[in-house]
């Protein structure tokens, strides 16, 4: 069998050439996402393969356009190549994390809405927060791009926050990466990278039951072994894949 050709390789993930012109191979690593989850989880690669079609699909068919193709196996699929715009596209639905820390709002404040911000994708610089302005006088991405950023991950956060209600989480906030493709002389953006516990903030909403006066007994807490139990909830969990570990939370 011939040797495939890397084309990158990251903390979770690695590309290779794909088996057709303009198409690549996504292999999910073990290997934690963020600093918080150093080392090795056994079985998350396998999991990420499978909840990040699963949502890539969902996408698809309501028309919001992603770079995912087909699942090949356990832990790859095929994607569409794209010109990946150096930025990480985060969304907002609650205060959490680094939003909190940076404005003083408490952990879980809903906010008034959503909330879309942009950290330049460069692990070297710990991913910094940029403004439209440096994005748009660097030429990471022009003004209408930004304006179809928006609207895409708007989008998707519909998706993502809908389905996850629906299985008793609560998504505080997610980030995904966007690519650009061309279609002849036609270029559009679409959803790149993968969406998954790797990239999202997830709180149980299952344990949290009212009083008779309608006030909530206990917040939401981070979901439990996020990989498996969404997975679980979503119906897509493989049989002989069984691991514990801890929610990744993005910054």
């Amino acid at each position: 069998m011939a040797r495939r050709k890397k084309v990158y390789e990251g903390k979770t993930k690695i590309l290779y050439d794909g088996p057709e012109p303009g198409t690549l191979i996504q292999y999910f690593k073990d290997e934690g996402g963020a600093p918080e989850q150093p080392g090795l989880t056994e079985g998350k690669g396998v999991l990420n393969n499978r909840l990040s079609e699963f949502f890539m699909t969902g996408l698809n068919a309501i028309g919001v356009p992603t770079h995912f193709i087909k699942r090949v196996n356990m832990r790859e699929q095929m994607v569409r190549m794209a010109e990946i715009i150096p930025l990480e596209v985060v969304v907002r639905n609650f205060a959490a994390g680094e939003l909190s820390a940076r404005l003083g709002i408490p952990e879980g404040t809903p906010l008034p809405r959503p909330i879309v911000e942009y950290y330049y994708k460069d692990d070297r610089l710990n991913s910094p927060m940029v403004a439209e302005e440096h994005i748009v006088a660097f030429g990471w991405a022009t003004q209408q791009d930004l304006d179809d950023i928006v609207a895409l991950a708007l989008r998707v956060n519909d998706f993502m926050s809908g389905v996850m209600l629906g299985v008793g989480v609560r998504l505080a906030d997610f980030r995904i990466e966007v690519g650009r493709i061309w279609e002849g002389d036609f270029m559009r953006l679409i959803v790149a990278d993968e969406i998954s516990p790797d990239s999202c903030r997830l709180w149980d909403m299952r344990g949290v039951t009212d009083r008779t006066d309608g006030q909530p007994v206990a917040d939401p807490g981070p979901l439990a072994d996020p990989y498996t139990e969404l997975a679980r909830r979503l119906g897509v969990l493989p049989s002989n894949v069984t691991h514990t570990t801890k929610p990744t939370l993005i910054n």
